[in-house]
């Protein structure tokens, strides 16, 4: 991949980052608080909201393992989906980590 295509690609995954932590924020979040839902996971589960966050990525790592070990058929919409999703899970394990860092 030439580097003008690569940086294509980086600037549209930065992009879709964006975009998709920001719609899904209404739909996960609760009292503006952006980490909720594995807090909310945890309080269930009887662990912490890292632990509950590590539960919910693994799903989305098998599914890219699958893609990557030809599993899954690696089709654009499909990539795009399962690679964002396990981006943005470690974006949000990197804001869990911090936040029980700072406690």
């Amino acid at each position: 991949m030439k580097d003008g295509d690569f940086y294509s690609l980086l600037d549209r995954r930065l992009d879709k980052i964006q975009e998709v932590l920001a719609s899904k924020a209404e739909e996960y979040s609760a009292d503006f608080d952006r980490l909720y839902n594995f807090k909310a996971a945890a309080g269930m589960n009887g662990g912490t909201p890292g632990s509950a966050l590590w539960g919910m990525l693994t799903k989305h790592l098998v599914n890219v393992r699958d893609l990557a070990e030809g599993r899954l058929e690696a089709t654009p919409e499909r990539v795009d989906e399962k690679i964002g999703d396990a981006i943005n899970y470690l974006i949000l394990l990197e804001a869990v980590l911090k936040e029980e860092k700072a406690k």
